[in-house]
């Protein structure tokens, strides 16, 4: 297992070298002068080269990437253009509220989302069935804004339980995570019901069966186990894309969060908290999937990750 994990670490070393190339380009490629946006519609062009040459965004790129990382591997994101703050610390201030809003949705996610795939599987082609999946259908087809402002509107206005913005007590919390998990739940049940339904119609489910096993233990031990394989690759992925993705959510609900200083990060052309902003995410990502690949082996011992 320890020679599985320093292996899957050092194959994601060009993998992060990958995202901080395409990242630093596309951000030198989208139109503006930051050096323009911090010294003011009103600054002389003196003052626009003397701000680009304090931020040193006269050296040719390929030094502008080595410098930037450089700082990398020393553990230094840079400072934010727009505040002059540390873009570690900028980062750090909103990182917890993203990461929990992505945790508490895939939560909500996989519990909604096993359940009712189990349920549609076991009681496949009937009424519930059908019916669970016109709910999943709607779910997936919902505009994760469109649900926000729906659950501001009817939900939050019209009840002293719920806040309509911010993040950090309950009453702020429930409808954004509601928002975020709800296509997730309807992903995962999908997925569930299609995996349930090629486990049990396996020869040892028969069997079991066949033996007097009770349903409950047929169903949840025996077949839920097996199934859960593909299930756990789609909550690694929708967890890991939860991270960036929150945005919208975040945005609606007015969350303090990551990907929200991300977007207003570009509006601007904060090169430096962009970058380490994306950096974070995929190195969390890369994280997670490696967690998911270990899950893997719990799932099923015949699985060797050596």
């Amino acid at each position: 297992m320890l020679t599985f994990i320093v292996r899957r670490l050092l194959q994601t070393i060009p993998v992060i070298i990958g995202v901080t190339i395409l990242t630093f380009s596309l951000m030198h490629l989208i139109p503006g002068d930051p050096a323009q946006i911090m010294a003011g519609e009103s600054a002389s062009p003196e003052q626009i080269e003397l701000m680009r040459e304090r931020l040193g965004l006269n050296d040719p790129l390929p030094i502008q990437y080595f410098d930037y990382l450089k700082g990398i591997i020393q553990g230094d994101l840079g400072n934010s253009i727009r505040s002059g703050r540390e873009v570690s610390g900028e980062i750090a201030l909103r990182l917890g509220n993203t990461v929990e809003l992505a945790f508490y949705s895939t939560v909500l996610s996989v519990f909604i989302g096993l359940i009712a795939g189990v349920i549609s599987a076991v009681r496949r082609y009937t009424f519930i069935d059908t019916f669970v999946m016109i709910i999943a259908l709607f779910g997936l087809s919902m505009p994760a804004f469109w649900l926000g402002l729906m659950l501001i509107r009817y939900v939050a206005i019209n009840s002293d339980l719920f806040a309509a913005s911010g993040w950090g007590t309950w009453s702020q919390m429930v409808l954004p995570i509601i928002t975020l998990g709800t296509a997730g739940a309807a992903i995962i049940a999908r997925m569930t019901r299609s995996s349930m339904l090629e486990v049990i119609d396996q020869d040892y489910i028969r069997t079991a069966r066949a033996k007097g096993v009770k349903e409950q233990v047929v169903v949840y031990r025996h077949a839920l186990k097996n199934a859960l394989i593909p299930v756990v690759t789609v909550v690694g992925l929708q967890f890991g894309s939860l991270l960036g993705g929150a945005v919208i959510t975040e945005s609606v609900f007015a969350i303090n969060g990551i990907g929200r200083l991300i977007v207003d990060s570009i509006r601007s052309r904060d090169f430096p908290i962009v970058q380490g902003g994306i950096l974070v995410l995929s190195v969390l990502f890369v994280v997670v999937n490696i967690i998911v690949d270990i899950a893997y082996r719990y799932l099923n011992k015949r699985i060797d990750l050596n």
